[in-house]
C-alpha cells in the first residue's frame, strides 16, 4: 500500500532524488559541516505577564512550526514533540534533529505547533527501515564521507514515497493509522494546554492541512476543537476545508484556515476564475474570507508578497524568489499577495463581492520544532535537507548545490499581532479582523492607520494609538465614508528590532482600478533615514548605502535610522476608484544565512550576500460602492 499524497508534502525534491540516485566519489566531511550552535547556555525564567492595553500591544510569535509527528519531518530526523516545540518559542534549548543545541535569542510570544493532519504521527511509530532510524545524522555529520551523506539524503528523500506506514493489509493499515493519528492529536492537544499562560505565552492549537500546491494552516482559538483534524484525506478541495471549519465555527469552535507557500501555488492559491471545481460564487467568497482572514506571505521557502514580473517597478520585489530553486511552476500570476489584493478589487467590480479582502503574517515552516529565524544563528527547515552549512552550501555533498533546497531556503518569518493581551481569545481576534502583519525575521515594530481627518502634526501627539483609533481605522480595516472632500490620510511608524538592523525606508504599496476594471499598483517612498534624495522620475529614495562586509559575514548600524515615521496624503487619489493600502518597512542591507554559512565554512559566498529583512503590514481599504460586499 502506498499513499501518494505524501508526494505533497515535500515538493521537488522527491523528483530530484529519484534522478540521482547514481554513484559518487568520496571525500570526507569535515566538522565545519556543523552549524555553529546558540551562544546562550541557561534557561530563561518565567516572564512576567504583561497586563492588557485598551488601545493594543504588539506580540510576535510563530504560527507554522512541525514536530516529529509529520511524516516529512521524522524521515529527515526530527525526533522533537510538540513539547519541545513550545519549549524552544518560550527560550528554552531543544536538540536539533542533526545532534546539536539550538536555541531562539529571545523568546516568542506565542506558537501553533501545525503537523501535518495527513498521517499524523505515523511515522514514529512505523518502525521503518530508514536512514535517520538506523543512524543520526549527527554521527554521520561527524564521522561520515560526501558519498556517505549525499546517499543518506537521497536515500531519506525516497523513503517518503512508495512506503507504508502501517503495514501491507490496507484496512488494517487505515485503522492501525487512524488510531495513531487520534493520539498524536490528542499529544499535540495536550501539550498545547500545558503550555498556554495566559498573559505570557499563548499555545494554540492548530495543524496543517496538505493538497497540492493550495497548503493551509488550521489554527483555533480556543481549547474547543474537533476529535480529529479534517485532513486532504477527507478532501483535497479547499472549499471543502472552508465548509468543514465553517461548521465548527458554527458549534462554537473558533477556527481559521491560513494559507501558504502561495509562491508555490502555480497561480492556484489566488485564482481569478473558477478551477478545480471551484465555483466562484458570492456565498463560496465570502465564506473563504470568515475562514481565511490572513496570509503567510513570508517563510523558509520563499516570499509570497509579490514578484519582479508581477511588480516590474517594484525595486525590492526580488526578495527571496523561490524560483532560484524550483523554476517556474505555472508563473507567478495567482500566487502572491499583492496580486490577490489587485484580482479582489477587479471581481468586486465585475461580480459585486470580493474573495481577496485578506491580510498577512510570516511563520517559518519550520519542521525541526523551532523558528529558525535569526540569519546569523540559522538551522534550517528539515535536517537532512538543510541541517547543517555543509549541507545548505553543498560541501557536504556530491550533489550540484543548484538542486540542493538549503541554500535557497531562507530563514523565515514572524507574525506580528497587535492585540490588547497575550491570550489565545485576543490574538485570535486580532487575526480574524487582519491587525496583522508578517516580517522576514526580525522584530521591527509598525503601527499603520487610515482615515479621512489626520492632521499633519498628529505624530507629535502623546496618543497616537488612541487618535488613530478614533479618526481612522487600523491595518486590516476599511476606510470609512468620507466625511469630506480630502485625500485619504495614513500614519505608518517604524521601529527597529533593538537587536537587528537599522531602518532604511517606509513605503506605501497602492493598489487600485481604473473605470475599465483594470488594476494597477504604485509604490511611494514616504520616509527615508537621514537626508536622501529623490529620483525625479519614480520618487524614490537613493539607496541607503551598504555596510555589509562579506567576507566576514558582519555588517554596521552606522547608516539607516531607529524609527521612522510619516503622514502621507495619497496625491493621486480618485475618490470613485477603489483601491487598498498597505506599509512595507526595509531594514538597510545585512548578511543573508547563507553568508554566515560561508564564513563557518571558509568558502566564497553564493549570491545573494545580502538582503534587506522587512515588514509588510495588512492592507487599508478605499471602497466607495461597497463592491467588496461586507465590510469585515
Amino acid at each position: 500500500m502506498t499513499y501518494p499524497r505524501i508526494r505533497t508534502l515535500l515538493g521537488g525534491s522527491v523528483a530530484i532524488a529519484g534522478a540521482l540516485l547514481v554513484v559518487y566519489g568520496l571525500g570526507r566531511v569535515e566538522d565545519p559541516t556543523l552549524r555553529r550552535s546558540s551562544t546562550a547556555t541557561t534557561s530563561p525564567g518565567r516572564p512576567t505577564a504583561r497586563p492588557p492595553v485598551v488601545d493594543r500591544q504588539l506580540f510576535f510569535g510563530d504560527l507554522h512550526v512541525h514536530t516529529s509527528y509529520s511524516i516529512d519531518a521524522f524521515v529527515f530526523g526530527v525526533r522533537a514533540l510538540p513539547d519541545d516545540a513550545y519549549r524552544f518559542a518560550k527560550g528554552h534549548e531543544i536538540q536539533h534533529g542533526a545532534g546539536y543545541p539550538i536555541r531562539l535569542s529571545q523568546p516568542l510570544d506565542f506558537l501553533a505547533v501545525t503537523d501535518h493532519a495527513e498521517f499524523l504521527g505515523t511515522a514514529r511509530e512505523a518502525e521503518r527501515d530508514i536512514p535517520t532510524v538506523r543512524r543520526p545524522l549527527g554521527e554521520l555529520l561527524r564521522s561520515g564521507n560526501r558519498f556517505e551523506v549525499t546517499l543518506y539524503w537521497l536515500q531519506s528523500t525516497l523513503a517518503l514515497t512508495g512506503e507504508s506506514f502501517g503495514g501491507d493489509d490496507e484496512s488494517l493499515a487505515r485503522r492501525k493509522n487512524s488510531e495513531i493519528e487520534a493520539a498524536a492529536w490528542r499529544d499535540t492537544i495536550a501539550a498545547a494546554e500545558r503550555h498556554n499562560d495566559p498573559g505570557v505565552f499563548t499555545a494554540f492549537i492548530g495543524y496543517e492541512w496538505t493538497s497540492s500546491g493550495v497548503h493551509r494552516n488550521v489554527v483555533y482559538g480556543s481549547s474547543a476543537v474537533p476529535a480529529r483534524p479534517f485532513s486532504s484525506i477527507d478532501s483535497a478541495r479547499p472549499q471543502d476545508l472552508w465548509t468543514a471549519l465553517e461548521a465548527q465555527r458554527a458549534t462554537g469552535q473558533p477556527v481559521i484556515a491560513i494559507p501558504h507557500n502561495g509562491n508555490e501555488s502555480a497561480g492556484r492559491m489566488y485564482p481569478e476564475t473558477a478551477i478545480e471545481d471551484l465555483a466562484w460564487t458570492e456565498e463560496e467568497a465570502l465564506r473563504r474570507r470568515t475562514i481565511e482572514p490572513v496570509s503567510e506571505i513570508f517563510q523558509v521557502k520563499g516570499s509570497s508578497e509579490t514578484h519582479p514580473r508581477l511588480s516590474p517597478e517594484d525595486a525590492f520585489a526580488d526578495f527571496e524568489i523561490v524560483e532560484r530553486l524550483y523554476g517556474e511552476r505555472g508563473g507567478p500570476q495567482g500566487s502572491y499577495t499583492r496580486d490577490a489584493l489587485r484580482t479582489g478589487l477587479e471581481i468586486a467590480m465585475r461580480d459585486g463581492w470580493n474573495p481577496y479582502v485578506l491580510g498577512v503574517i510570516g511563520s517559518t515552516d519550520s519542521h525541526n520544532a523551532s523558528s529558525p529565524v535569526e540569519e546569523d544563528n540559522h538551522h534550517g527547515k528539515l535536517p537532512v535537507l538543510d541541517g547543517s552549512p555543509g549541507i545548505r552550501s553543498g560541501e557536504a555533498m556530491l550533489l550540484p548545490s543548484s538542486i540542493l533546497p538549503g541554500g535557497t531556503w531562507g530563514g523565515g518569518g514572524l507574525a506580528a499581532i497587535w492585540a490588547e493581551e497575550n491570550t489565545r481569545a485576543s490574538l485570535f481576534s486580532a487575526l480574524e479582523r487582519r491587525e496583522a502583519y508578517g516580517t522576514s525575521g526580525p522584530r521591527i515594530h509598525v503601527r499603520f492607520f487610515g482615515g479621512w481627518s489626520f492632521e499633519k502634526n498628529v505624530l507629535d501627539s502623546p496618543d497616537l494609538a488612541a487618535v488613530g483609533y478614533r479618526d481612522g481605522v487600523p491595518m486590516g480595516g476599511f476606510l470609512p465614508d468620507r466625511t469630506n472632500e480630502a485625500a485619504p490620510r495614513f500614519i505608518v511608524q517604524a521601529v527597529k528590532d533593538p537587536a537587528a538592523a537599522n531602518l532604511d525606508r517606509i513605503q506605501i504599496i497602492k493598489g487600485w482600478l481604473d473605470d475599465d476594471g483594470e488594476s494597477h499598483e504604485r509604490i511611494y517612498d514616504v520616509a527615508a533615514s537621514r537626508d536622501r534624495s529623490r529620483d525625479p522620475r519614480t520618487g524614490a529614495f537613493e539607496p541607503v548605502g551598504n555596510t555589509v562586509d562579506v567576507a566576514e559575514a558582519t555588517y554596521e548600524n552606522t547608516i539607516g535610522a531607529t524609527h521612522l515615521d510619516a503622514v502621507w496624503e495619497d496625491p493621486d487619489f480618485d475618490p470613485s476608484q477603489d483601491a487598498f493600502y498597505y506599509a512595507r518597512v526595509l531594514e538597510i542591507p545585512t548578511p543573508r544565512m547563507s553568508t554566515y554559512d560561508a564564513k563557518t565554512l571558509s568558502i566564497p559566498a553564493p549570491e545573494p550576500t545580502t538582503i534587506q529583512e522587512r515588514a509588510t503590514t495588512s492592507a487599508i481599504w478605499y471602497d466607495p460602492e461597497r463592491r467588496s460586499g461586507r465590510r469585515g
